[in-house]
Parts: C-alpha cells; sequence; structure tokens
C-alpha cells in the first residue's frame, strides 16, 4: 500500500490503512490535482478528501494521471450533511465514486454526528455489503454519539477521525473507541499552527535529540499512539518533512513530556449551537 516507509494501521475489518495521510482540506479544487500528484511524488499513498471540501475531481483526477496502480492509493472521503439518510447518502457515494473515478472507497465516513446520520451509516453499510467500499468509519462524533451510534448499527465504525494533536489528545475518548476495535484519526494533527506548535519550547528541544522539527516530533509522538495522522500542506518541502517521521523514535521521557502539553479540549467546539447551525447550513448540490 505505500513506499515501504509508512506504518500501516490495521483496522477492525482486517484491511491496512497508510498511518500517514496526505489531506486536502480547504485546498481550492483548481489546485487539489497538482498538490495530490506533488504528495504521491514525495511518497504519500493515502489521501483525505471529503464530498465538502468540492476537491473530490482533483483527488481522482491526480490518482489518474499518477499512473499509480489503484489498489496502492488509499481513498478516504466522507459523506455531508446535507446528504444524510439512507436515499440520499446512497446516491451520494455513487457521486463520489463518480468524482473520484474509482470502483470503490477505501474509507467512507460520516463526516459529522448531525442529520440523519443512522440513515447516512445504514447507506454506507449496503455500499460496504455490495463492494463500493472497503471499509465505514465516523467523523467529529465524541463518545456519547459514537457509543450509541456503535450499540446499533451492524458493523462499528473502523475509524473516529476527530480533531486530534499534543494539545488535544483524547485521553480520555480513546479507550470508548477501542472498545469497539474503532482506530483513532486525526485531523489536524499540526493543531492548524496554534498553540506556536512549530516552534513550542518542548517540542522544540525533544527535536534537537534527533534532528527534527518540532512539527515532526509532534506527528511522531501521535503515530507512537497509533493514531493515523493526516497533515496537510501544499508546500513540496512541508509534504517532505510531514512524511519524514518513521526514522527516530520518540523515548519513554519525551512521551512524558508531550504527554503534559494536553490541555483536554480541542480549538472546535461541535457542543457549540451556532457552530452546529454554520454546518448544517452548509449545503452541497445534490447527486
Amino acid at each position: 500500500m505505500t513506499d515501504g516507509s509508512v506504518p500501516t494501521i490495521t483496522l477492525n475489518n482486517g484491511i491496512d490503512i497508510p498511518q500517514i495521510g496526505y489531506g486536502v482540506f480547504q485546498t481550492p479544487p483548481d489546485e487539489t490535482e497538482q498538490a495530490v500528484l506533488e504528495a504521491f511524488e514525495v511518497g504519500y499513498r493515502h489521501v483525505d478528501t471529503a464530498q465538502a471540501y468540492q476537491n473530490e475531481e482533483g483527488v481522482g483526477a491526480a490518482v489518474a494521471a499518477s499512473g499509480l496502480p489503484r489498489e496502492d492509493v488509499f481513498l478516504t472521503t466522507k459523506v455531508w450533511i446535507s446528504n444524510a439518510g439512507d436515499e440520499r447518502a446512497a446516491r451520494s457515494i455513487d457521486g463520489s465514486l463518480r468524482r473520484l473515478g474509482t470502483d470503490y472507497i477505501d474509507l467512507l465516513l460520516v463526516h459529522q454526528p448531525f442529520g440523519d446520520y443512522y440513515g447516512t451509516y445504514r447507506a454506507m453499510e449496503k455500499a460496504l455489503a455490495d463492494g463500493k467500499v472497503r471499509a465505514i468509519g465516523v467523523s467529529n462524533f465524541f463518545p456519547d454519539r459514537f457509543v450509541d451510534l456503535a450499540r446499533h448499527v451492524e458493523v462499528p465504525p473502523a475509524v473516529n477521525q476527530m480533531e486530534t494533536h499534543v494539545f488535544n489528545q483524547q485521553a480520555d475518548t480513546r479507550t470508548w473507541y477501542a472498545k469497539f476495535g474503532t482506530a483513532l484519526e486525526s485531523w489536524g494533527p499540526l493543531a492548524q499552527g496554534r498553540n506556536n506548535i512549530f516552534t513550542h519550547p518542548v517540542l522544540s528541544a525533544v527535536g534537537e535529540k534527533y534532528g527534527k522539527s518540532a512539527a515532526q516530533v509532534a506527528l511522531r509522538y501521535l503515530i507512537q499512539l497509533d493514531i493515523i495522522v493526516i497533515p496537510k500542506s501544499v508546500h513540496r518541502e512541508r509534504m517532505i518533512t510531514n512524511l519524514d517521521v518513521t526514522d527516530f523514535r520518540l523515548d519513554d521521557a519525551d512521551m512524558q513530556a508531550i504527554a503534559a502539553l494536553d490541555e483536554g479540549r480541542g480549538f472546535v467546539d461541535l457542543y457549540d449551537p451556532a457552530f452546529q447551525e454554520m454546518l448544517a447550513a452548509h449545503t452541497i448540490e445534490e447527486d
């Protein structure tokens, strides 16, 4: 699945996912193909997109132009809130397949825990049974909604993608996901640049021991916790350094020092009604 240097995580249904992926959140649609092609050139084989990003076509075009065998690329996309429900989600999955130019999606997620996400999940289970998808899961599901869903579906989520970084390590929530064999995947693994993560004194000091940057240390920390990470950058050099985190290992003292950075909360509050209203108001063209 990768060039051999990127570790993989085996999901609860037995398929392997590269532990380091390339994210295209907020990458303009007209720049996505080139960005993903560069990501492929430097070694990424896992790309994370979503219906709401409106750049699935660019991802698909990059896969086609790369010349890589389809089985060597791991594609993730997500069903948006406005496509929620059994029938609309089913149509949107077919739309994602068409835009990505592929016969199957490696990982399909419910993007947000709002709207008729039970109907969406049923449509995803059917897509899984029909061979359109290899694994299904969720995104942004805190333990309350996650457990409620996981207890009432046929196929337990393979992945939960959450805001996860050194300042929000999901220490209290990981246990709940693990009960269902659900892997934790980090969006925003570099905290979207907040809290001076790129120059943070603790991360920088640890990095000096290994000749690595603060950002590389932050990514390595999550990897050693068996968390899947999907950093994003449209800059080639940053793509390379984000991937270059497999040739060193943090020791116990390093891990303890970084664990102490955890603030126990993220920068995005999904429980904020105003934020929920904003998400619900964002609609995409129905397939």
